[in-house]
């Protein structure tokens, strides 16, 4: 697979060979417990998570664990669930995407941490995904 033409929808996760992938790359954040953004140069276990779209679904697998789908294009408008972060020299909000996919990221990692979405309405850089 060609880097520059595949795209990642969550960061250190496995890349995807897909046009419509671009508009979602770096969409999705993994985030520990100290709201420390981790990509798969800090959290290895992050490579080995697959990730699909399909029919309008982020699609996760990983080797003994059950696929997880999570909705693409949701309207944020859940303040409870909407923050601000500060990493990597950007300031921007994000959307926390719930405990049903943090508890399978944290079983499928070996580490706890949560799956968070940056806000459609935030303007980011591309982050570091420690490929380098």
């Amino acid at each position: 697979m060609n880097k520059a033409t595949a795209f990642q929808p969550i960061l250190g996760c496995s890349l995807v060979a897909s046009e419509q992938a671009a508009s979602y790359h770096h969409r999705w954040l993994v985030m520990n417990d100290d709201d420390q953004l981790m990509n798969a140069k800090q959290l290895p276990a992050l490579a080995k998570v697959e990730v699909s779209l399909k029919f309008g679904y982020l699609v996760l697998r990983c080797p003994g664990m059950i696929r997880l789908d999570i909705p693409l294009d949701v309207v944020e408008d859940d303040d409870s669930v909407r923050r601000t972060l500060n990493t990597q020299g950007q300031v921007f909000d994000v959307v926390d995407e719930g405990d049903l996919p943090a508890v399978w990221l944290t079983n499928a990692c070996g580490q706890s941490c949560r799956l968070v979405k940056v806000h459609p309405d935030s303007q980011v850089k591309p982050f570091d995904d420690g490929s380098s």
